[in-house]
């Protein structure tokens, strides 16, 4: 594969959400179609995905390594079945390993985890892109603390991983506020989102690069 592959950010929707359809109704629609359309955006099929999911943050980056990788139901207060789901997605050594490797070239340390199985911000978020679960996945660690510089400088050491057929995406939401979860953080949620349009999709790279760090 020759084609440089896009990133994505992404949201993963709330919580089991697609395993959820009779309680849910029409609410993820919008959500499950812009998911499942990635495949066409992308065309041709990835070697892998390299899924980097907010709700794994540790001190250091980490990278899953599992051939298998197993589940983590990491909510509370849905219907019971939907701690019986599963992915069965497989998982990539060998990416991980590459991942390990570049990032070292860049100057960042990630340690790889044969443990880690898939959370809700992946198997929810991937299951409609890939329904039959039979892509290589490969998740990573956000670090804990959030520095902006630090993870623009890994996404930029991971980057050749776009020339080698692995797609990346980036899965949460842009405003996750539980503490105001409703009409409470609308204005805020709005304003931030407008600031987070404006500096995508508006600004220059080096610009975009100037106002993430602030």
């Amino acid at each position: 594969m020759t084609n440089r592959l896009p990133t994505y950010f992404v949201s993963h929707g709330g919580g089991p959400w697609p395993f959820m359809k009779d309680q849910y109704g029409a609410t993820y629609d919008q959500l499950e179609r812009s998911l499942a359309d990635i495949p066409r955006q992308v065309g041709a099929r990835p070697k892998a995905v390299l899924l980097v999911s907010s709700h794994w943050e540790e001190d250091e980056f980490m990278v899953s390594s599992s051939e298998a990788p197993g589940m983590i139901y990491d909510y509370g207060g849905f219907p019971p079945h939907t701690y019986q789901v599963q992915y069965p997605a497989p998982g990539s050594p060998q990416l991980a390993q590459r991942v390990v490797q570049l990032a070292a070239a860049g100057g960042h340390a990630v340690t790889q985890d044969p443990l880690r199985g898939f959370d809700h911000g992946t198997f929810s978020m991937l299951y409609p892109v890939y329904p039959a679960a039979d892509m290589p996945v490969v998740q990573l660690s956000i670090r804990h603390g959030y520095d902006p510089q630090t993870h623009i400088d890994i996404g930029r050491a991971l980057s050749p991983l776009r020339d080698e057929g692995v797609l990346i995406i980036g899965s949460g939401l842009s405003f996750h506020n539980l503490r105001q979860f409703g009409p409470g953080g609308k204005q805020a949620s709005h304003a931030f989102d407008a600031w987070l349009q404006h500096v995508l999709l508006k600004l220059t790279p080096a610009e975009r690069s100037v106002a993430m760090l602030h």
